[in-house]
């Protein structure tokens, strides 16, 4: 791959342009790779540390998508969304494990690789990468909604969001995630890309803030006659499930936050000092995504006592096994 071809949808060996004279490079911007010339030194985070969190993150997302299959209690809507938003968590977490395991074997001499095998390992990975945080938002969006008809239309609920309809929409999400990422690696050299990526973080940021503002107003306006309807349990499950996914929808602002304004930074200023010094913290924007993929199933245990029991199980099946 040559500077001119890179594009910088992920990940973390653009280190790699600045210290080694490696190809490891998933498509980085080539304004980035003009950074030696700047003398902004691009932080370098031991490989060992990104294998060690992917690996975390990868079994606490096999657990989660376990437990729910397992628990007949968790089948429902909501959960095969979550169910879907552990999937994604996962990708960025193989994708992160496979690429440090190649660039730790490729460093130490285990493993010959020829350009073009990199070029197709890159592609992989930036289609897994893509794809997790467009599935993401996707599913985020989707639980917003749920939770939204769950509040409003509580008596039409099940005959709203059935499953065959739920399997539906999980179909066309992954469908449309795995088809985009696609096209947006293949055409990885045109900015217009990065602003489509960038305008679909904000859209469906905007769209899911929308909803839970209605969400939680109204849900406090009318919580006393809902209360007085007897159906305050019902209610209470409604929001809470809610503020789950306001915590998750938090989480992931946090954790993808600085990537996505490292892409907006791209477009508007990528020859700016003070831009470049932003795109010298690359590497730790890529810990917090892959912290995202660690953090979220925590989430789903401390907000559900169901799939906290689930796990539980799970866990002390698998320690009486290996005893």
């Amino acid at each position: 791959m040559n500077d001119s071809s890179r594009h910088h949808f992920s990940m973390k060996h653009v280190d790699h342009i600045y210290t080694t004279d490696s190809n490891w490079s998933l498509k980085s911007n080539e304004t980035l790779g003009d950074m030696n010339s700047t003398g902004i030194a691009q932080i370098i985070i031991p490989q060992e540390l990104f294998l060690m969190l992917g690996l975390v993150s990868l079994v606490e997302n096999i657990l989660v998508v376990v437990a729910i299959i397992k628990n007949r209690n968790l089948h429902s809507p909501m959960y095969y969304f979550i169910c879907c938003l552990a999937v994604s968590d996962m990708l960025v977490s193989v994708s992160n494990v496979v690429e440090t395991l190649f660039m730790l074997l490729t460093e130490h001499g285990l493993l010959l690789v020829t350009a073009k095998m990199l070029q197709h390992l890159d592609n992989v990975i930036d289609i897994m990468i893509c794809s997790s945080v467009v599935s993401s938002l996707s599913f985020l969006c989707t639980i917003a909604a749920d939770r939204y008809i769950t509040i409003f239309y509580a008596l039409r609920y099940h005959s709203i969001m059935t499953t065959q309809r739920a399997v539906g929409i999980i179909v066309v999400v992954w469908l449309t995630s795995i088809t985009s990422s696609s096209l947006f690696i293949v055409y990885h050299t045109d900015n217009a890309v990065i602003a489509c990526l960038v305008t679909f973080f904000g859209v469906t940021l905007v769209f899911t803030a929308v909803l839970y503002l209605h969400m939680f107003i109204l849900a406090h306006v009318h919580s006393r006659r809902i209360m007085a309807l007897h159906k305050s349990r019902r209610q209470v499950t409604s929001m809470k499930g809610a503020i789950t996914l306001t915590i998750l929808l938090g989480v992931f602002i946090l954790c993808w936050g600085p990537f996505f304004l490292h892409l907006i930074l791209i477009l508007t200023c990528p020859t700016n000092p003070h831009c470049k010094c932003y795109f010298s913290h690359f590497n730790l924007f890529l810990i917090l995504i892959i912290c995202n993929s660690l953090i979220d199933p925590l989430i789903y245990a401390y907000r559900s006592q169901e799939l906290r029991k689930t796990l539980k199980e799970i866990i002390l099946c698998m320690w009486c096994f290996t005893v």
